[in-house]
């Protein structure tokens, strides 16, 4: 279980994080993300692009595309880089999957 070392008094604790999803939450697909740089945090936005249905090939193309933001989060700027890290990793290891399952027999 991952640990959370706080400091509380000039003394270091270390306590398991028991993660919590409340029932209430609600997962969303996300096509698009922006990110914007604050003073000591990152701002993440992440968007659901939702095209306008077209139901023939004559009807007129849309100018635009409005992409729906989903979640909207405030990473501080110390913890952005061991995010991208485990991101990375597990981006790495679903990449190291997806090649297994499309080499071929010997």
């Amino acid at each position: 279980m991952p640990k959370r070392t706080t400091t509380l008094l000039k003394e270091v604790i270390t306590l398991p994080v028991k993660w919590h999803f409340p029932d209430s939450l609600i997962t969303r697909f996300a096509s698009n993300m922006t990110i914007q740089t604050l003073e000591n945090e990152f701002k993440i936005s992440f968007f659901e692009a939702k095209p306008e249905i077209r139901v023939s090939p004559t009807e007129k193309i849309p100018s635009e595309v409005v992409a729906e933001c989903v979640a909207s989060v405030i990473v501080n700027a110390s913890k952005l880089p061991s995010f991208i890290n485990a991101l990375k990793k597990h981006l790495d290891a679903f990449i190291e999957i997806k090649n297994r399952a499309v080499e071929k027999p010997k």
